[in-house]
């Protein structure tokens, strides 16, 4: 298992009795990058989690963490990982910075150090000495955040992060992350079953179901997924642009919309140049050419949707 890579698994399985919580999973995370693992509740996130951190024995398969076999290396492996795994618990009658303190009378000094900051880079700086039974939701979720940054993390395994945070809180944790990856140089391997907020946050993701994983990959190509390439067309005559694109190879269909004409290409998208330059000849004035941008969550929809199909299935994890 290579050193650049955050986290990987081979085979990874974790049985209940009869039950296959997780099923031969393959997972790669690079170091460095927003990491999505996607899926709907049930579907073995959070019982994957909880293998990599050594805290549920694995019924098969290998994994590593920061280039360190787990469990076999677990407690060198957790000095630089940070996690919330299901609700962060604290001591209610403290307040979160006497909370964050007590943790960091166990990691030591420097660990003291970073306290007022992890508070300020979770949003609670003004808010720290209230007790936390006085805590919303959202807040003991930054908490945890900021409870996880006392170790300095190089990675930071977050299990459904946004629970209880409203819009501008999301915001504020979306902007918290980026920064941590861009700015920071950290991995943060995000659980969620948000699917936009994955979309938005993470460079790359897997997308798991009946603890399997489906795919995965960069956000981008896990939205088009291998889906026909699509065009969008406004021109100044319609019936005109239809006749040209009809006797083109390079296109499969083209069909009225309310936005224009709607184009599936033969090819690629890179041949929507040649489409412009074809009906300009034919005389058609072209107002808008841009490609259909497809989003996760339709990619997630029409992924899961197919599961019962053994065919459809092949061809996924293909």
């Amino acid at each position: 298992m290579q050193a650049e890579r955050a986290i990987e698994t081979s085979g990874l399985t974790k049985r209940f009795g009869e039950r296959t919580a997780v099923d031969g999973v393959d997972l790669l995370v690079p170091r460095g990058s927003a990491f999505g693992f996607l899926g709907p509740n049930g579907a073995g996130k959070t019982t994957t989690i909880r293998m990599l951190l050594g805290l549920t024995h694995a019924s098969a398969g290998q994994m590593s963490v920061l280039g360190h076999p787990v469990p076999a290396e677990r407690a060198t492996t957790l000095q630089r990982v940070g996690a919330i795994v299901e609700d962060p618990c604290f001591h209610p009658y403290l307040s979160g910075r006497e909370n964050l303190r007590v943790v960091a009378a166990v990691r030591g000094p420097e660990a003291a150090k970073r306290i007022a900051p992890a508070l300020a880079r979770a949003g609670l700086s003004e808010r720290a000495d209230d007790k936390v039974k006085q805590y919303s939701q959202g807040m003991r979720q930054r908490l945890g955040v900021a409870r996880c940054l006392l170790a300095d993390p190089l990675l930071l395994i977050l299990d459904e992060p946004t629970n209880g945070l409203d819009p501008g809180g999301i915001q504020e944790f979306r902007e918290m992350i980026r920064a941590m990856v861009e700015q920071e140089g950290r991995t943060v391997f995000l659980s969620s079953h948000l699917l936009d907020e994955v979309e938005k946050i993470c460079d790359a993701a897997a997308i798991v179901d009946r603890g399997k994983i489906i795919t995965q990959g960069p956000i981008a190509e896990l939205a088009e997924g291998g889906s026909r390439h699509e065009l969008i067309l406004g021109v100044d005559d319609v019936e005109l642009a239809l006749g040209a694109l009809a006797a083109s190879e390079l296109v499969r269909e083209a069909r009225r919309s309310d936005e224009g004409i709607r184009v599936i290409l033969s090819g690629t998208p890179r041949d929507a140049a040649q489409i412009n330059a074809m009906l300009v000849r034919a005389g058609v004035g072209v107002a808008r050419l841009e490609p259909v941008r497809h989003s996760l969550e339709q990619r997630f929809l029409q992924i899961t949707s197919r599961l019962d199909a053994p065919v459809e299935r092949q061809e996924v994890q293909a």
